[in-house]
């Protein structure tokens, strides 16, 4: 594969995830959810929630604002004045890198989010559908 090519794939890639994260934010309206982009990240060093970085791409001549992580956050009532706070990571292959996964250890024990969870893309045919997994099912089982 030549650059150009390369360059195609991850344009295609890059479109292909913004539609997948729509899709999840409209599947999770429609659970009951209030969702919202996370816009935040964590300073290791300071021990604490900052603000997520902007990033400038020269090449395309944009400023990309949601860079948080996770993904989203959610809200929904589960009691007279009882919320549940999660976060969602949409991965449209399901597998988070080892920086991420420290990240999802690090407010779950800090007590951020109740749970987190990863989207991912299940091919049923042409049709992609969304499969949730719980962060601590799938990646720690220990506590």
């Amino acid at each position: 594969m030549n650059k150009k090519e390369y360059s195609k794939q991850g344009k295609k890639n890059r479109a292909a995830g913004i539609r997948f994260e729509a899709k999840v934010r409209t599947d999770l309206r429609s659970q009951g959810w209030i969702v919202d982009k996370w816009m935040n990240n964590i300073d290791f060093e300071k021990d604490e929630i900052v603000p997520a970085k902007r990033k400038y791409n020269p090449y395309l001549r944009a400023l990309s604002i949601g860079n948080g992580f996770p993904d989203f956050i959610c809200f929904k009532k589960t009691g007279k004045k009882n919320y549940e706070v999660i976060g969602v990571e949409v991965k449209k292959n399901g597998w988070l890198t080892k920086q991420e996964k420290e990240r999802c250890l690090w407010y779950l024990k800090k007590e951020v989010f109740s749970r987190i969870l990863i989207a991912k893309a299940v091919k049923k045919g042409r049709v992609a559908k969304i499969d949730y997994t719980d962060f601590n099912e799938k990646y720690n089982s220990s506590q």
